[in-house]
């Protein structure tokens, strides 16, 4: 869900000023993730930084709370190809298409590098994923369609995986708060190599008008300071014990103690997000509705930028 852009024109989309109390040490830094030769974004991207010794934010109960904390923590993705988002690898040959779109104000105007049948993601969102690993580009398109009349879109994005470089404050992306989605996928290829070494992509039901970095947009009339901004980074709270459950369960548990979710969204509560495979073990996905709410803490990332 992705709402229109001019829920950001007034004042209140900096509103996100005083949500994080300053103060907070800076986490370690890690290489970066990689796909297809590419950089996800470079080492020290937000996207990429541990968290696990970040201090809790001082309103992390209330952020849980409106959240939910009985709500189950859900794979938004698994092993059927129609079941979650999928990307797209191209290179140099693939000829650029134009797209329209229905807010152009705030999309990179491209043209965009979209295969022959692209894999996109099934309902109502539509995102298309393209991924240049000749260019290391990626190429992010919200509510696609294809028509007599070429390619349409509600929003598009163009984002240089080799730079930290964020959207203009207050404009949307192919996501609702202005980010990028693949960087935040629960990706098969990462649970072969046994780690997730970036933060995942989440969403909650209700947000507030608001957002903090990495974020760049709101998607909200909702003024509730109780209620999360976009951007808010939650984790799995080290007291959860995740040595008993299955291995794919098990990697993507670590990496929300380590790295944590950002919030991204408005959808369902703690679905977390993540790219379709026909290896999914979705049994073993099931067993993380076990988690809940509770067990989850509000990171302070006042001091957590790109770069530094």
């Amino acid at each position: 869900m992705n709402l229109r852009p001019w829920l950001v024109r007034a004042g209140a989309l900096f509103l996100a000023a005083g949500v994080l109390a300053p103060g907070a040490p800076v986490a370690a830094r890690v290489g970066p993730p990689r796909l297809s030769g590419c950089p996800v974004f470079p080492a020290a991207n937000v996207w990429n930084r541990r968290v696990d010794k970040l201090p809790v934010h001082p309103r992390s109960r209330a952020f849980i709370r409106s959240i939910g904390v009985e709500g189950p923590l859900h794979s938004d993705f698994g092993s059927w190809a129609g079941y979650g988002i999928p990307w797209n690898v191209v290179d140099a040959s693939t000829a650029p298409s134009p797209v329209s779109f229905r807010w152009p104000d705030e999309s990179d105007a491209g043209p965009y590098p979209i295969p022959a049948d692209p894999r996109m993601e099934a309902g109502s969102d539509r995102h298309l994923l393209i991924l240049d690993r000749d260019a290391c580009r990626l190429y992010e398109l919200y509510a696609v369609e294809s028509g007599p009349g070429g390619w349409q879109a509600g929003s598009g994005a163009i984002w240089d995986l080799r730079s930290n470089k964020l959207r203009p404050r207050g404009w949307t992306s192919a996501d609702a708060a202005g980010l990028p989605i693949l960087p935040g996928l629960v990706r098969f290829e990462d649970v072969v190599r046994g780690e997730i070494r970036h933060a995942l992509r989440f969403t909650a039901p209700r947000t507030r008008r608001a957002f903090i970095y990495p974020a760049r947009h709101l998607a909200s009339t909702l003024t509730d300071r109780d209620l999360p901004p976009m951007g808010l980074r939650v984790r799995l709270k080290s007291s959860v014990r995740i040595a008993g459950y299955p291995r794919q369960a098990r990697i993507l548990l670590r990496a929300l103690q380590r790295y944590g979710m950002i919030l991204a969204d408005n959808g369902s509560a703690w679905y977390v997000t993540g790219a379709p495979h026909p290896r999914w073990d979705d049994d073993a996905l099931h067993a993380l509705h076990s988690i809940r709410g509770s067990d989850f803490e509000v990171v302070d990332t006042s001091q957590l930028r790109s770069g530094r």
